[in-house]
């Protein structure tokens, strides 16, 4: 099989029950990424083990390693993956999602096709374990995303977010919740173009405001939105008007999504 030039980065931490389904979702590609960069952010539980029993699975080739010794958060795992990646490409997994077996045939040869482009990102499901995902459309497009519309909603998970190895940002390595939005708008207020692929490429099974819906991790969450607005006020990219409006809507989305966390369910 040929493979991508892409290195798939995995920040891990107590994610020994889910680790498994992710990297089997990365081996399972029709174009298979060059190398597998997997952190263990200080685990716990038997992740380490796990990690191990992967390496041994797939190859110490193809499986790269990284220990860190204290637990810092995903945004210094990933750059730390990031810092020992090889490939042309990276593309971010979290230990618990999963990839449509062709995401990365699909979105490395749009890159490749784009040079232009330094960051693209497509749609994702919300599956349960039992659940069968459909099968991709035909026909699809790409739509680029500006920096307006990008500071209103993110449309970048994590999960499905391909980018160029050699550009000049990282995550800010102190910040654990947003980080990744952080992230996607300073590329796009310095000026590089991002695109959304319009395919359900990405899975994630569990609920996408924390599991369960949590009323802290809605907080905690909302709290690392409204400090990416800020710090992107502090490096002049977001004027105060703007710095305004943003940190409003995105409090009145917050609003909206603590009322309905507390509806009944329906009968």
């Amino acid at each position: 099989m040929k493979t991508a030039s892409v290195s798939v980065i995995i920040p891990c931490f107590n994610c020994a029950r889910s680790l498994e389904r992710a990297v089997l979702s990365v081996a399972s590609q029709s174009r298979k990424p060059a190398e597998v960069i997997m952190i263990d952010d200080a685990s716990s539980d038997e992740t380490p083990q796990k990690l191990e029993e992967l390496t041994e699975r797939y190859g110490k080739n193809w499986v790269k390693v990284i220990r860190l010794k204290r637990n810092h958060g995903p945004a210094t795992a990933r750059n730390a993956g990031w810092e020992q990646a090889k490939e042309r490409f990276i593309a971010f997994l979290d230990a618990d999602d999963a990839w449509h077996p062709k995401k990365i045939e699909i979105q490395y040869q749009w890159m490749s096709d784009h040079p232009d482009v330094i960051l693209t990102g497509h749609h994702c499901l919300t599956l349960n374990e039992e659940s069968i995902a459909p099968p991709l459309p035909r026909t699809w497009r790409s739509e680029r995303i500006g920096p307006h519309r990008l500071l209103v909603l993110n449309s970048f998970p994590t999960r499905s977010v391909m980018l160029r190895r050699d550009i000049p940002f990282r995550f800010r390595d102190d910040k654990r919740y947003s980080e990744d939005y952080l992230l996607w708008l300073q590329i796009t207020l310095k000026g590089y173009s991002l695109y959304c692929l319009d395919l359900p490429l990405g899975y994630v099974f569990k609920a996408p405001f924390g599991e369960g819906g949590l009323t802290a991790n809605l907080w905690e969450m909302e709290k690392g939105e409204l400090d990416t607005y800020w710090s992107l006020r502090e490096r002049g990219l977001l004027s105060p008007i703007l710095f305004m409006c943003v940190t409003l809507v995105s409090l009145v989305k917050f609003t909206r999504r603590l009322l309905m966390g507390r509806r009944p369910p329906r009968a």
